[in-house]
């Protein structure tokens, strides 16, 4: 049949298909070699130029040597001169395959010389050999009357043409035309097919790839955090069902921040692989290991009790404890503090609240030395602080959202003068019903969270607010957080607060405790320095609670001491409280600065206090906390 796509006149492809329906094909042969090649020639549309056809290899298969050189020399004649041949058609189909002699052949010209029915089982078993699939087959045909219909036989044997003697250049030359452009499009069909399989198959991978890495750990190739509480939701259901206990182990590395600080991330990540490596062949497939953050794991393992719990994690600190990871210059010793959460059956928590407990166990192992192994109790006190931060940092967020801080002040008095002078502002928490939060309950929250700072900006700011309402005479002392003189945001708070209302800095002492300035020494001192520059004053709070008072009192720029209250409340009765007063009031005056002490609750003491010449006092029976009518910013 000839191919669609080169152009014969009209009657001549009516007379092709009549011809090749009814088996009449040697109507088919045309009356002029040149008037079809031209025909061909002119009516080409392949994306294949004849050049690139003439190049491709055609196999002829016969059983005549003599007509095998014929139909080669009629080939060549046209300019196809890839031409080769195997003689002796009876073994053609075992001879091609077991000597490879169809690799690289674009079409076979199979010539059938007899009525013999093995010959058609030549292109029958070509044809059932997958690596001749593809090939076209032209059977060329004897003008012999047949028995069996050779239409049928040839194209059910997977032939792609068919065509009788005598052969004309004019009618052959098409059919291979025709053949080889089929080739090219089953070449091209399959190359296509091959890249959307190699596609397809490199999306699985990819997809492999991604699904791996959702639930595990790039580095260490562990389970991640994912993948963990994936697995501990199942084993909370198997725990419940079975009636059997399971355990989470929660492992934190004692010193791998120092490594991963002083060696580099390099070695951070080194030893990050080393110890999953370890971990991996002691846990072996006891239970699933994942790594859950920087430098935490967690195993989980179904189907045991608490002994059998703490005896894992017990050799699981061990082997960390005889672990040493070395570097170029150093050999660091690494530790691992393990905490331990049952998971029970009557107990109904989620995977969340299991890992968590188990991150709160490893908390307290952490916090009671390190290296050890603790297992959950909920009445652990470390605990309580934590406890309490979940309770107060929404309640500190939403006061400074909310201006739900607001100031209540507790007077000094000037014991020479007999008046008040100065007011220690204080902070509260004012809730829905005007009932204060004292800070002792959310201050240490605020320290722990980092919320401190913006409270530390904000009484300053409204100290100084509150000052602008008062009579010039009064003074107002603001307790700050260690952080805040720690924070360069203050001092250029302080500056333009004052450039902006016009207050004496001077009315400002800012009261700083004796452990919160030897806590950074130096830089507390700088900035302490600075900002007395702009005028305002210092007390040093709480002196004589710590053991370095007196060393570090002659390095600290401050105007006032304030003598701390343990010292005060039994000063009419403890003559060592007595002794140690005295020496205070003395170093005071002696290094010029003013002497306040805390605690005074009665007449008494308020005139022991004046005997031995103390400049103020504050208690309670100088006066309570309360807020001031002039100001703004107290509480309601």
């Amino acid at each position: 049949m000839i191919h669609a796509r080169y152009r014969l006149t009209k009657g001549k492809q009516d007379m092709v298909h009549r011809n090749f329906q009814t088996g009449n094909l040697r109507a088919m042969a045309p009356d002029n070699k040149k008037e079809l090649s031209a025909t061909i020639d002119k009516g080409a549309h392949s994306s294949m130029s004849f050049n690139d056809m003439h190049q491709m290899h055609i196999l002829i298969i016969d059983g005549y040597s003599q007509e095998t050189s014929a139909i080669k020399a009629m080939l060549t004649e046209n300019g196809f001169n890839q031409v080769s041949t195997v003689i002796n058609p009876s073994q053609t189909a075992g001879f091609i395959i077991k000597n490879n002699a169809v690799m690289g052949v674009d079409l076979i010209l199979l010539d059938i010389t007899t009525e013999d029915a093995d010959d058609y089982r030549i292109c029958h078993a070509l044809h059932a050999r997958k690596i001749c699939t593809d090939i076209p087959v032209i059977i060329i045909l004897n003008n012999l009357p047949l028995q069996y219909n050779p239409l049928a036989f040839s194209l059910n044997g997977g032939a792609t043409d068919l065509i009788v003697k005598p052969l004309r250049s004019a009618e052959l030359m098409p059919r291979i035309v025709s053949a080889l452009t089929l080739k090219q499009e089953r070449d091209l069909r399959k190359s296509r097919e091959n890249a959307l399989e190699t596609e397809l198959a490199e999306r699985k991978v990819i997809e492999a790839r991604l699904q791996y890495r959702v639930g595990h750990d790039d580095l260490t190739g562990l389970c991640n955090r994912r993948r963990l509480e994936q697995e501990l939701e199942l084993t909370i259901l198997h725990t419940r069902y079975s009636n059997n206990t399971s355990a989470l182990l929660y492992l934190d590395l004692d010193q791998f921040k120092i490594i991963n600080d002083t060696e580099g991330h390099a070695a951070g990540d080194r030893l990050l692989i080393s110890v999953a490596n370890k971990f991996r062949r002691q846990i072996g497939a006891a239970g699933v290991l994942a790594r859950i953050s920087s430098d935490e794991y967690a195993i989980l393992i179904e189907d045991t009790d608490l002994n059998n719990v703490v005896r894992t994690a017990e050799s699981l600190r061990i082997l960390m404890d005889e672990f040493r990871f070395k570097t170029e210059n150093r050999t660091y010793h690494i530790g691992v503090s393990i905490g331990i959460a049952m998971i029970r059956p009557n107990e109904n928590l989620s995977a969340a609240e299991t890992l968590t407990h188990a991150d709160q166990a490893c908390y307290v192992a952490k916090n009671r030395g390190r290296n050890m192994v603790h297992v959950f109790n909920r009445e652990d006190v470390e605990m309580l602080p934590l406890r309490r931060a979940v309770h107060w940092v929404p309640l500190i967020r939403d006061a400074l959202t909310n201006k739900r801080f607001c100031l209540v002040f507790q007077p000094v008095l000037n014991i020479k003068k007999q008046q008040t002078t100065h007011y220690e502002a204080l902070i509260r928490i004012q809730g829905d019903n005007r009932e204060l939060t004292a800070p002792t309950n959310f201050i240490p929250v605020a320290e722990r969270t980092g919320l401190i700072h913006e409270i530390d900006l904000w009484v300053a700011k409204q100290a100084i607010t509150t000052l602008k309402t008062l009579p010039a005479h009064l003074s107002i002392n603001v307790n700050l957080s260690s952080y805040a003189f720690q924070n360069p945001a203050l001092l250029h708070l302080l500056s333009r607060e004052i450039f902006s209302t016009g207050v004496k800095a001077s009315r400002i002492v800012f009261e700083i405790t004796e452990t919160a300035a030897i806590a950074n020494f130096s830089e507390t001192r700088k900035m302490i320095t600075e900002i007395r520059a702009l005028g305002f004053q210092f007390a040093l709070d709480d002196f004589g609670a710590g053991f370095n008072s007196f060393s570090y009192l002659k390095e600290l720029p401050v105007d006032y001491l304030k003598i701390d209250g343990s010292f005060i409340i039994n000063l009419l009765h403890d003559r060592v409280d007595q002794t140690l007063v005295k020496s205070m009031i003395e170093v005071a005056r002696t290094l010029g600065k003013y002497t306040v002490a805390e605690f005074v609750e009665n007449q008494e003491t308020l005139e022991l206090l004046q005997e031995y010449g103390v400049d103020y006092a504050q208690g309670y029976y100088i006066g309570k906390p309360e807020k001031l009518a002039l100001s703004t910013t107290t509480c309601a």
